[in-house]
């Protein structure tokens, strides 16, 4: 546990002593923020639309505000994390400083896993930036607080299993931009699973839409935590992890 911790905050002071971090999180929270505008906006005007015409409904803010604007970070986040991988195993093959790190006492799995939590906590970050808007809806409204959370946590385990992508294809190239392009490609590859066997029934389109990223969002993004779904998350960040490891040992025996 010692060297996990050891990789982990090495990788957060790379992470932080270089622009990467900070315009990471700026640009996420620029993004986030013009989004939250927007849907606070069409909240407001719904309601003063059916005030006007003497017609006042029922309106949801979870429904209209935070289960959009929280969708929408999932999607952000599709370009974001790339920025956040490209560099984690890349750069340390293209620098040379990749065989210091296979030939020192830490095992090959904490060098993966502390990495993957270095990339997290980053992730994190990011995702934390988002806070401060949705605290003003809490400030002014009473919005039901549940739901947010599970939006939350499934942003951190859509993110993770990007991240753990991230990582893999990070050990398979020494250069960034590389990494980076392939990281969101194959995200992406994922995410568009679902919308190409939305309309056909057959086994093989529900196995493929199973396995697509943004299928198990859904009812997260509802507020509703259902167990499978979290299976699956944690099911293929493992497997990703597995992947990289792998990847990392026959590194250790080419060095």
């Amino acid at each position: 546990m010692r060297n996990i911790w050891i990789i982990c905050r090495k990788e957060l002071k790379s992470y932080f002593v270089s622009p990467i971090a900070y315009a990471v999180m700026a640009l996420f929270a620029v993004i986030f923020g013009l989004v939250f505008y927007a849907q606070t906006r069409e909240f407001v005007e719904i309601a003063f639309r059916s005030q006007m015409m003497g017609r006042p409904q029922p309106m949801s803010v979870n429904d209209i505000v935070i289960r959009q604007v929280l969708g929408f970070a999932g999607t952000v986040g599709l370009f974001l994390i790339p920025l956040i991988t490209m560099r984690l195993v890349a750069e340390e093959k293209k620098t040379g400083t990749i065989e210091l790190l296979l030939t020192s006492p830490i095992q090959d799995v904490g060098i993966v896993i502390g990495k993957w939590i270095g990339a997290m906590v980053l992730y994190l970050c990011v995702l934390g930036m988002s806070v401060p808007s949705l605290a003003l809806l809490f400030a002014w409204g009473k919005p039901d607080w549940k739901p947010v959370l599970v939006g939350y946590l499934g942003l951190i385990l859509q993110g993770g299993c990007m991240l753990a992508i991230g990582i893999f294809i990070s050990t398979l190239t020494s250069n960034q931009i590389i990494a980076a392009g392939a990281t969101f490609f194959a995200s992406l590859g994922l995410w568009m699973l679902s919308w190409f066997t939305a309309f056909e029934s057959t086994t093989t389109s529900k196995v493929l839409g199973y396995i697509s990223i943004i299928t198990h969002m859904e009812s997260f993004s509802k507020g509703v935590l259902d167990l499978k779904d979290v299976v699956y998350y944690v099911t293929f960040i493992i497997f990703c992890l597995f992947l990289t490891l792998r990847q990392m040992d026959s590194l250790r025996w080419r060095a």
